[in-house]
C-alpha cells in the first residue's frame, strides 16, 4: 500500500499549486544561479517532507496502537471509508463546523513565522519555510494521513508520508520553473482527476481490510510488515 502515497501525492500536488503555489512562487531563491536555485528548491522541498514526515511519525505510532491491539483489518476498512466520504461530502458540509478553532492562533503564529522567512535568503530560511509550509492545514494531507495510520507502525507511517511528500516534488517545482506551462484548463483537468484517485486509494484499503486473499491487494493476512509467527530456529 505504500505506492498509494506518492501516487496520490503526484496527483493531489496540484491542489498543492492552488494552496501553497504563492508560497513556493515566492521563495526568495537565485534566479541567475540555476544550480543554486536547485539546491535551493530542493531545501525547500526537504523542510515540507520533513514536515509530513514528522506528522507521519505521530500517526503511525497511532496506527501501531491499533495494530497491537488486533484492530488492524477494521481500521484498514474504516480509514478506506473515511477517505471516501472526506472527498465525497462537500465542503460546504463542513464549513459549518469550525475545527481549526481550537489551533486557530498556532496557525496564526505558523503563518506570521512563515512570511518573516521570506526576508532572508539563506538555506535554513528556505528549509524553515518548507517546514513551516509542511504544518499548515491542507485536506489532502488529511487524507494521507488516514493512510499513515492504516500502516501499523511508526516507520512506516513516516515512509508513508515521505512517499506522499517526494509525489508533491514534481508538480510544485514546475510551478517555479514553468510557470507559464500550468495553464488554466491543464490544472482544472487535474484537479477533477484528484477526488478519482482518493476514492479508488480509498477501495485498496477497504479492500485490503476484507482480506479476500488477493495478493498485494487484499491478503488473507493483514500483517503485511509484521512476521505474526517469527522463525525462532
Amino acid at each position: 500500500m505504500l505506492y498509494t502515497a506518492f501516487i496520490f501525492g503526484l496527483i493531489s500536488s496540484l491542489h498543492c499549486i492552488g494552496m501553497c503555489g504563492p508560497i513556493a512562487m515566492m521563495l526568495p531563491v537565485d534566479r541567475n544561479n540555476p544550480t543554486k536555485k536547485a539546491i535551493q528548491i530542493f531545501t525547500y522541498h526537504l523542510g515540507r517532507v520533513s514536515a509530513y514526515a514528522t506528522i507521519g511519525l505521530v500517526f503511525g505510532l497511532l496506527g501501531k496502537g491499533f495494530f497491537l491491539a488486533g484492530l488492524q483489518q477494521k481500521l484498514s476498512i474504516f480509514i478506506g471509508i473515511a477517505m471516501i466520504l472526506v472527498i465525497l461530502i462537500p465542503e460546504r458540509a463542513f464549513a459549518k463546523y469550525n475545527f481549526s478553532k481550537p489551533v486557530f492562533n498556532l496557525i496564526s503564529k505558523i503563518k506570521t513565522k512563515l512570511g518573516s522567512q521570506f526576508k532572508n535568503k539563506s538555506y535554513k530560511s528556505l528549509f524553515t519555510i518548507g517546514l513551516l509550509n509542511g504544518f499548515l492545514p491542507c485536506g489532502m494531507v488529511y487524507v494521507a494521513l488516514f493512510g499513515a495510520i492504516a500502516m501499523q507502525s511508526a516507520g512506516f507511517g513516516v515512509l508513508y508520508m515521505v512517499l506522499f511528500g517526494l509525489g508533491t516534488v514534481p508538480l510544485m517545482s514546475s510551478l517555479i520553473y514553468l510557470n507559464s506551462f500550468l495553464t488554466i484548463p491543464i490544472r482544472n483537468k487535474i484537479q477533477k482527476a484528484i477526488p478519482y484517485v482518493a476514492v479508488i486509494i480509498g477501495v485498496l484499503f477497504i479492500l485490503r481490510g476484507l482480506g479476500l486473499g488477493i495478493p498485494y491487494v487484499s491478503p488473507s493476512n493483514m500483517s503485511l510488515f509484521v512476521q505474526q509467527n517469527p522463525d525462532c530456529h
